[in-house]
C-alpha cells in the first residue's frame, strides 16, 4: 500500500510521542528524508506518495531518535544565528541561548572598539564553531581565533568555516594555553565552557548525557572548574582594554561575576539574563 507524506508524518509524530519523544521531531526528520527540504516545500508535498526507500529511511530515523539519538545528529545539522552548521557526536549541539551570547558580544565590540580597529577575538572551546564562525561572519573586522582541546571537534568546526566562508584560525590546545605560550594578546575572550556539576550529569536527559560529548558538559564537582581556570589564565592574555563574555548555567551568574570582580578589580562586570529570564551570561568590560 502506498503511503502519502502526511500519513507517514502523522504516524511518526504519534510514534515518537508514545515513546517519550517530542512529536514535532517527526517534521524535522521528514524534511531531512525528503532531501533537506524547507517546511513550505514539505507542506506542498503532503499528498505525494513516498517512495519505499524514503519511507524506510524515515522509519529508521524515527527508531534512532526513539533509542536516544538527538535529531541533530541524525540529520547532521543544526541552525544557529541564521546559518546551518554541521554537527556530529564529537561536538555539542548549538543551543538558542548561545545565540544571545554572540549577539551581546557583537554589541559590546561595536560600543567599545572603533570601526577602524582590528579586534582580536578568541572563542574558547569551539565545538562546532558556532560562536567563532558567527562572530567572524557578522563582523569582518574581527580577527577570530578559536581553541579546542579535541582535534575531532576542530575538524567539524573547520568544515563549517570552509562551507560558510568564515575566516577563523583554529588552534588545538587547552583553554588559553596556546595564547599564553605564544605571547598573543587578546581584545575579546568569549566562551561557553562546560558548566554542569558532575552530580547533575546523572539527571540529565539520556538524549543529552549519553550522546553529546561529556567533555563539553562536565564542569567538575561544582560546575565552576573551568571558570576558575579562566581566572588564572585571563590576566595573562588580555589587553588592558578588553571584553570577556561567558555563558553560564542557570543560577551560576553571580558566582562567576564574583570571580571576575576579584580577578579584575575596577572592571564593569554584570550578569545578563537570556530571553527566558534566566541568568545565563556574564560579561566583564576592562579598561573602559
Amino acid at each position: 500500500m502506498s503511503t502519502k507524506v502526511h500519513e507517514a508524518l502523522a504516524w511518526a509524530s504519534s510514534f515518537l510521542a508514545e515513546n517519550g519523544r517530542e512529536g514535532f521531531a517527526a517534521e524535522i526528520l521528514m524534511r531531512h528524508v525528503l532531501g533537506d527540504v524547507n517546511r513550505t516545500e514539505m507542506l506542498m508535498r503532503l499528498h505525494d506518495v513516498m517512495s519505499e526507500e524514503d519511507e524506510a529511511r524515515l522509519k529508521a530515523a524515527v527508531a534512532r531518535h526513539v533509542e536516544g539519538e538527538p535529531v541533530q545528529y541524525i540529520t547532521g545539522k543544526e541552525e544557529f544565528y541564521g546559518r546551518t552548521f554541521s554537527v556530529n557526536e564529537e561536538v555539542l549541539i548549538p543551543r538558542p541561548e548561545t545565540e544571545e551570547l554572540v549577539e551581546h558580544t557583537l554589541m559590546l565590540i561595536s560600543e567599545h572598539f572603533r570601526d577602524d580597529e582590528t579586534v582580536a577575538v578568541a572563542d574558547i572551546g569551539t565545538g562546532s564553531g558556532a560562536i567563532s564562525i558567527s562572530l567572524a561572519l557578522e563582523n569582518n573586522r574581527l580577527n577570530v581565533l578559536t581553541v579546542d582541546i579535541a582535534e575531532e571537534s576542530i575538524e567539524v568546526a573547520k568544515g563549517n568555516a570552509d562551507r560558510l566562508g568564515a575566516e577563523v584560525a583554529f588552534l588545538h590546545g587547552d583553554l588559553l594555553q596556546p595564547f599564553i605560550s605564544s605571547g598573543k594578546k587578546l581584545d575579546v575572550v568569549v566562551s561557553n565552557p562546560p558548566y554542569i556539576p558532575d552530580h547533575e550529569i546523572a539527571v540529565l536527559e539520556t538524549i543529552v548525557k549519553d550522546r553529546e560529548p561529556m567533555r563539553a558538559l562536565s564542569g567538575g564537582e561544582d560546575g565552576y572548574v573551568f571558570y576558575r581556570r579562566f581566572m588564572e589564565e585571563l590576566p595573562l592574555v588580555l589587553k588592558e582594554k578588553a571584553i570577556v563574555g561567558f555563558e553560564v548555567g542557570a543560577g551560576q551568574g553571580e558566582t562567576v561575576a564574583g570571580m571576575l570582580r576579584v580577578t579584575f578589580p575596577g572592571a564593569d562586570v554584570y550578569v545578563k539574563e537570556d530571553i527566558s529570564g534566566k541568568d545565563r551570561m556574564v560579561f566583564a568590560i576592562l579598561g573602559k
